[in-house]
């Protein structure tokens, strides 16, 4: 088939080869006169169809939402080859509450098993000599927890935000997502790791009025040493879980977040109890360990930086990313300060292993529902560009829960997850005689209200906070999983403490709240 020279490019259109017009061939360069007819006329003279190739960004947003169609689909194959779309979808993520649940609910039950080991972990460990004599690393045990939710879900979002609109496609691009984001997140890691050290001295430190030099070093080199580790571990995890995923067909922001988090708690606890016991040992016949560690780390910073920076994915987080992971940290460590207070009086033992099960469950469905919000805003172009009214001014109940958006029917299959999650949970912790509680029916339902207390208001906040951020021209990915996982640590921890103090003060033997 002849062409003309200016027609470089052919689409296949209902089994026909068509030629493809440039828009900017469409008129002549003063842009006030039509080209000729004849340049759509085929080799018989006859009229054939033109496809005008439409901007640059455009066919990205194409691009955008033929990903998320797919994984609402749950299919990579299309037996319709038109190029008629049709009227536009209401929403690019079509995706069922049935599909949603489903997709949902293998690595949520898979996160919550993993946040029931963390707290038989921290049950168990809470009797050692380093926990017992350095209180201080209860301060930590959030704080270095929530890293899941500073680093790691921010990471999970912004990865699976990457895949849906193909920016992962190639592996070129694939491999400079990868470098550039585990340098960004080793950087993160250890800066957050040595400022929350720095809360636990001074949280620590203030109600006791007791300062120790050589536990300050030790909570240092602990809390550097197991993020940097346990960071390095679970990015590696996230990647292949998104690149998987995607390759099935299904939407990461459904699967990573919870998987991110669910050897994210034992990982970490179980580092920051092995390496704060081991440098406890050496603190009396080798003190200059503790503080080799620390610098070892640090001194690794530099690397992680330039890496990073030479990243055009990265580098602005690089930059304007440490706002959220700081103040995060810091209200996880009050979170900390709360669960210290609580678990150093013998008679509030019990509540170590229910700790890490309710913070890691609202934080893991609190962190779906805000990378699914952060998706569907991408796909209406970049922060702060989106065609809603935002940023949105305390939207109300009914919207975030009751309304025909895929967002609120998100929310709504996350938050009925909670009970029959919980219960599975408590069952197993139960049934593996862990803590010292005996599970009774009123102790069951004040849990159980905290809990569903929880994530409403942790879901109730991400409809909120998403598109809050979005107006003002923040990614939500980098920006809003920090905070809204450190809120769910400290709203957890406080409303688990309450709880615990009601169920003392009235008098609930059987439960074996006070032993």
């Amino acid at each position: 088939m002849s062409s003309k020279p200016e027609q470089k490019e052919t689409h296949q259109a209902n089994g026909a080869v068509l030629p493809i017009v440039p828009v900017d061939r469409l008129a002549s360069p003063d842009r006030g006169q039509l080209v000729e007819p004849s340049d759509f006329l085929g080799p018989d003279g006859n009229g054939v169809e033109v496809v005008v190739l439409e901007s640059r960004a455009n066919a990205k947003g194409v691009r955008e939402e033929d990903a998320l169609l797919e994984n609402g689909s749950q299919s990579n194959e299309s037996d319709d080859t038109s190029t008629d779309r049709g009227p536009e979808p209401a929403s690019p993520l079509k995706e069922t509450s049935f599909s949603i649940g489903l997709q949902v609910l293998f690595p949520f039950l898979l996160a919550g098993f993993g946040t029931v080991a963390a707290g038989m972990v921290l049950d168990i460990v809470q009797h050692w000599d380093v926990f017992k004599y350095v209180t201080e690393v209860f301060i930590l045990v959030p704080a270095l927890l929530g890293l899941k939710g500073n680093l790691e879900m921010t990471l999970a979002s912004r990865l699976s935000t990457a895949a849906n609109i193909g920016q992962m496609d190639t592996p070129k691009e694939l491999w400079r997502m990868i470098t550039g984001n585990m340098a960004l997140i080793q950087v993160q890691a250890t800066v957050v790791g040595f400022l929350a050290s720095i809360a636990a001295v001074v949280f620590g430190w203030i109600p006791d009025g007791h300062f120790s030099i050589d536990h300050a070093v030790l909570l240092c080199a602990s809390s550097v040493a197991t993020a940097f580790i346990a960071s390095l571990v679970l990015g590696m995890i996230m990647i292949g879980v998104i690149i998987g995923s995607r390759k099935m067909g299904i939407n990461p922001d459904n699967v990573a977040t919870p998987i991110a988090a669910s050897l994210g708690d034992l990982i970490t606890l179980a580092l920051l109890s092995g390496i704060s016991w081991g440098l406890y040992k050496e603190l009396e016949s080798k003190a200059y360990v503790n503080p080799l560690v620390c610098a070892f780390f640090i001194a690794l910073l530099p690397i992680w930086i330039v890496i990073a920076k030479r990243n055009a994915a990265t580098r602005e987080v690089l930059y304007s990313g440490w706002e959220p992971v700081i103040i995060a940290m810091a209200i996880s460590s009050v979170g900390g300060l709360i669960l210290d207070r609580t678990v150093s009086d013998p008679n509030f033992a019990g509540m170590a292993v229910f700790t890490p099960v309710i913070n890691g469950v609202g934080g893991n469905l609190v962190a779906v529902q805000a990378s699914r919000i952060s998706t569907y805003l991408h796909m209406s172009g970049m922060p702060g560009e989106s065609s809603e009214p935002t940023p949105r001014k305390c939207p109300s109940p009914c919207s975030t829960f009751f309304s025909s958006d895929v967002n609120s029917r998100s929310a709504r299959v996350l938050f009925l997850l909670v009970v029959p999650g919980h219960l599975v949970f408590l069952y197993t912790i139960s049934s593996m005689q862990g803590g010292h509680t005996t599970l009774t029916l009123i102790f069951i339902v004040f849990y159980m209200t905290a809990a569903l207390l929880q994530v409403l208001i942790l879901l109730y906040i991400a409809d909120w906070m998403v598109h809050w951020m979005w107006g003002r021209d923040l990614d939500p990915d980098n920006f809003s999983i920090p905070y809204l996982t450190a809120l769910g640590d400290l709203i957890g921890t406080g409303l688990l403490a309450l709880s615990f103090h009601i169920l003392w003060l009235i008098g609930d033997r059987d439960s074996d709240v006070g032993d």
